[in-house]
């Protein structure tokens, strides 16, 4: 696949999908691929993706996915700071906490509080 950009810079790309696969759905491939070199660029970055010094193979898949659910919830932030968020938003849950019926009679115990107040609505905007 040859790209022919405005710039005069010419891209190739060797591609394995059949023949009769459309250009859109190509391009589409190709272009996915940027966004996932730029979003692990952001995580070594931003996040300190390579930062792991472990030994074990648990910890280093514990800090991978600690640093992912910290570049979502980053780019959610970012999304709703750019206007790019919900436009109807589900209505907040009720502050007060449940109980839960015990399995077990000796594990009966009433849900923790929430130690954590929600957030102002109005800095979200």
């Amino acid at each position: 696949i040859g790209e022919h950009r405005s710039t005069g810079e010419r891209k190739y790309y060797l591609s394995n999908l059949p023949a009769d696969t459309p250009l859109k759905q190509i391009a589409g491939a190709i272009k996915a691929r940027w966004l996932c070199e730029q979003a692990h660029q952001q995580l070594k970055e931003e996040l300190g993706l390579d930062h792991f010094e472990g030994r074990s193979w648990t910890g280093l898949h514990r800090h991978a996915l600690m640093t992912m659910i910290a570049y979502a919830f980053l780019q959610s932030r970012r999304l709703k700071q750019a206007g790019g968020g919900k436009k109807n938003p589900r209505p907040a849950a009720p502050t007060e906490p449940t109980r839960r019926q015990a399995s077990h009679p000796h594990r009966a115990r009433a849900a923790a509080p929430n130690p954590l107040s929600p957030l102002p609505q109005n800095h979200l905007r």
